[in-house]
């Protein structure tokens, strides 16, 4: 639970931290002395346009929609493979020695489904926060060549 805790808050902070630096980055000069309430007037403009053409708004708050990685393998793993394993062992004449051989199955292949569903999430929040910082790309070129052609220089 404390792993899940720490990604989602780790992912968060990462995607405000970019968000962030996707407006504190850029430098808007006007090269034909307009004045700044034509400037804000134009930033205005040209950042709905730019959201238009890229469909993103960097002020919104991005989450991943990807499920949580799985709670408890081993010890689910373990209950799962000692109720089987005693079944079988009961079977075959040895309840007791079947539960503990299904426990100790059970457990391994819980905690690989466990490793596998955690390696699986870590991977979509990076995907998720690559895709962030592309789509916040993307943004501040349609957002600096809108400035531009307003006769801007962008930086």
């Amino acid at each position: 639970m404390w792993r899940l805790f720490m990604s989602t808050f780790a992912l968060s902070v990462v995607l405000a931290t970019l968000s962030t630096n996707a407006q504190a980055q850029l430098f808007v000069f006007p090269e034909k002395g307009q004045s700044p309430e034509q400037q804000e007037q134009d930033e205005f403009t040209c950042y709905k346009w730019a959201q238009q053409q890229t469909g993103f708004n960097p002020n919104q708050q991005t989450t991943v929609a990807a499920a949580p990685p799985p709670q408890g393998g081993a010890v689910r793993g373990a209950a799962g493979g000692a109720a089987l394993g005693a079944i079988g062992g009961a079977i075959g004449g040895n309840a007791g020695k079947g539960a503990a051989i299904g426990a100790g199955v059970g457990a391994f292949m819980g905690s690989a489904k466990r490793r596998r569903g955690e390696m699986e999430y870590r991977q979509s929040v990076e995907a998720a926060a690559a895709e962030q910082k592309q789509n916040e790309e993307t943004f501040k070129r349609a957002y600096g060549v809108c400035l531009s052609g307003r006769g801007y220089k962008v930086g």
